[in-house]
């Protein structure tokens, strides 16, 4: 489905690079600030925009049943390749419609969206979070990380602010829990002066 869909420009054509440099990243690193919103005992969590599936894989040891969604192709098979879990189920959907996900007719205890929200304008960006809102048990969680800065060349990205999404989070029902911004872990993006928000967001 890669081909078709807004926002995963230069992901297919760098899939291998992409893939290499995710891999050496731990989720512990990368999501540490956001770990006590992760339930403690077995539940279910929906990755969109899972890439490698790295987050899923360390999400599947604790425990937990995960619905990755990923649209590119060489990233969804690498990842139900190199992390092939039954607790895993992967998914060639994206957003901001996620209709193969909604057509399962399951409710999420938290939605994880790892480097993706910058990806999608500002209108898709109203449908997908009340996508992602209707998706979610009441108390669960969306845990979300924005870039900011220079866009690399051939993607597609926007500039999104925090106040905006959290803005646009309480409309459909989700209420801000944790918010920080910090420097990119990757040397190079953060010579460039990239940085990340991370927002979480708890479902009334």
């Amino acid at each position: 489905m890669s081909s078709n869909v807004l926002g995963t420009e230069g992901y297919a054509e760098y899939a291998a690079q992409m893939i290499e440099r995710w891999e050496r990243m731990p989720f512990s690193d990368l999501h540490g600030d956001v770990a006590h919103l992760l339930p403690e005992v077995p539940s279910l969590i929906l990755d969109v925009g899972a890439g490698s599936g790295r987050d899923a894989s360390a999400l599947a040891e604790m425990g937990h049943s995960i619905v990755a969604v990923e649209p590119v192709d060489a990233l969804r098979n690498f990842g139900s390749t190199r992390h092939r879990s039954s607790r895993i189920e992967w998914v060639d959907d994206s957003l901001p419609d996620l209709n193969v996900v909604r057509s399962m007719n399951l409710a999420f205890d938290v939605a994880m969206l790892t480097a993706v929200w910058m990806h999608i304008d500002a209108s898709e960006r109203v449908h997908a979070m009340r996508h992602l809102s209707s998706l979610l048990l009441h108390g669960g969680h969306v845990l979300m990380t924005i870039r900011h800065g220079p866009v690399p060349t051939g993607r597609r990205m926007f500039e999104v602010t925090h106040d905006e999404t959290v803005q646009l989070a309480a409309v459909c029902g989700l209420r801000c829990v944790h918010s920080d911004t910090t420097g990119s872990i990757q040397e190079s993006n953060r010579n460039q002066g990239v940085t990340w928000t991370r927002l979480a967001f708890r479902r009334n």
